[in-house]
This record gives structure tokens, sequence and C-alpha cells, in this order.
């Protein structure tokens, strides 16, 4: 049996947080029924979260049988052959009503010594932000183990973290080991590895509904932490009808294609390309049939997908494997 190849929705699936709002159903029209959600992930192979196809002749399908099956087709001969049947990402949007914890994520090495997991090397695109909204995203300057914990003991830890002012379209890169925090008022579309490894490092001391504080996890994340300065905004073009480089890493390369009209899209059979449409609309055309997307939209193009064409007005990340 032949696969049938077009591109990939998938059902949403959605986890509540204490931070969490109603953002994703006001600015993504997402069938969300609380004022909690923090998170819908849009495509995820995380054990016991793993998508559910919503389209076409494959609806119904968890998206690892269909890779299981078709790892060549759907991943793409080069991503199949660095990665075996692991999907290697995880795509997510996130509305943060409230500060999300301080945290840190571990690299490879501890990752896989520790929880058998990737590390988790992740990316921001701010959609919506409130005004004043800020992220926390590094130290101010240089730090060592003794000074932060010091600083976590008297609580004076945020002092000695950066914050940055945000407005809808920066881009963050936050490598494995920067101490971070996505503040109140916004809402991101999040690219990352395949992980759910995160380590609390402080949390305002806020408590859950059974009025218990969350774990943290100061301990694991003493040998996490990078404790050097660490630029992570990223500047890019927004050439129109182009891919405009964002973010090139060793785990996914991310381009901003701001569409007005139509763009001929040519790919090689090494990876799957995934799209985000963080605004407007757009059509997918793929041998003269056409799919329709609109913003809050996520799509998984199957590597053996290698000509096709964008019509529309939208803005789009394009996230592929090099």
């Amino acid at each position: 049996m032949k696969i049938p190849l077009y591109p990939l929705q998938f059902i949403p699936i959605f986890q509540e947080r204490l931070w969490g709002g109603d953002k994703l159903k006001t600015l993504f029209n997402k069938p969300i029924t609380s004022t909690k959600t923090g998170e819908s992930w849009e495509l995820s192979t995380i054990e016991g979260a793993v998508s559910t196809i919503a389209n076409g002749d494959l609806a119904g399908r968890f998206i690892t049988e269909v890779i299981n099956e078709y790892p060549n087709e759907i991943l793409g001969t080069s991503v199949y052959q660095r990665f075996g049947n692991q999907f290697p990402l995880l795509f997510k949007y996130l509305d943060a009503k409230e500060d999300l914890s301080v945290q840190v994520h571990p690299n490879d090495a501890l990752a896989k010594a520790r929880h058998h997991s990737f590390g988790k090397t992740e990316m921001w695109y701010v959609v919506q932000a409130d005004a004043d909204a800020r992220l926390i995203v590094g130290f101010k300057e240089e730090m060592n183990q003794t000074t932060y914990l010091e600083n976590l003991e008297k609580k004076t830890l945020l002092a000695t973290l950066d914050e940055i002012k945000v407005q809808p379209g920066d881009v963050f890169l936050i490598e494995t080991g920067t101490v971070h925090a996505i503040g109140a008022g916004m809402v991101i579309a999040e690219i990352q590895q395949t992980s759910d490894i995160t380590y609390r490092l402080y949390d305002f001391d806020r408590v859950d509904a059974d009025g218990n504080l969350r774990e943290l996890h100061v301990d694991l994340a003493l040998d996490a932490i990078n404790y050097h300065t660490i630029e992570t905004q990223k500047q890019y073009q927004k050439h129109s009808n182009q891919s405009n480089e964002v973010v090139d890493c060793p785990y996914f390369t991310t381009h901003f294609i701001p569409l007005a009209g139509e763009m001929n899209v040519q790919k090689t059979a090494e990876t799957f390309t995934v799209y985000m449409c963080v605004d407007g609309e757009f059509e997918f055309i793929l041998d003269g049939k056409q799919y329709s997307y609109s913003k809050g939209d996520t799509i998984l193009v199957p590597a053996a997908l290698t000509d096709f064409q964008l019509s529309g007005k939208a803005s789009i990340l394009e996230i592929y494997i090099s």
C-alpha cells in the first residue's frame, strides 16, 4: 500500500497550568474549555501525549504509528538516519497569563544520563504581548554556583537575572543551561527538542489548587546551569515571500516567511518541514489541491513532499532539521 501523502494536522493536546489563561481561544479559536489553559501541544511524540492526526486518510492515527510504517517518507532520509523512528521536535503555543517559574533545562548528556531523554533547547516566537510583558533570560553578570545559591537562599535570584521587554515578532533561542522564565501577558510559539524535562528553581512561592508549593529541583539544576552571560535574542530579516533565517542551531532551523501572494517551495526529501501560522491565513497547494490554514494552525509536511506552493497573506514559521 502506498502512503497517502499530504500536509498533516493534529488534534491539539491542551495542558492546564497554574499560570495559564484563555488566549488560546480568543487569539487562535482553539476549543479550550477553561481559563487556565497554558499550552496547546500542536505536534508531540512525548510519552502519554502523542499527537493524533486530524485530517485526511490518516485521520485518527497516532503520528508515531505512521512514522514507524513510513519513516523515510515522513521524517526524511537524513532525519531518519540521525534519529531513527524518533520525532526529534515538539511544537507548542503557550499562553502565560501569569509568570512561569524560573527554570532551566539540562543538555543532551545530562538528560540522557538522568532521564533517558533528549535535552531541551527551545526557541520562542512572541505572537502577542501585553504592554510591559517581559522575559527573564540568563544572568545579568557572570555568575558562579556559590553566589547563585546565596541569592537563591536569600530570595534575591530575580535581581541577578536579565529581563527583556518584548513585542510581537521577537525571537529568543534558549539553549540548555540558560536560566529563564516566560513573563505574564504574552502568547508564544515554542519550538523545542522532544523533551519534557524542566528543573524548577524558583516559583514565586505560589501554591497549587490544593494549597501546596510546587516542587523545586535545586540540586538537579546545579550542574545543568550555564553561569555565564548569554545573548538569547535573535535578529532577522523579513523579506516578503522568502524564507528568512531566524535560528540555525544543531537541533532545528527556523525561518520566517512573510507571505503576501504566492511562493513556490522546493525541498529535498532529507527532512520534514513544519509550518506554524502565527498570523493571517494561507493555502498549501499540492498538485493543484488546496489546503487552507489560519492563525494558530500547525502542519507537518512529510519529507517526501518536495514541490508545492504557499498562497495567501500570513506570517509563517518554517521549521526543519538541517
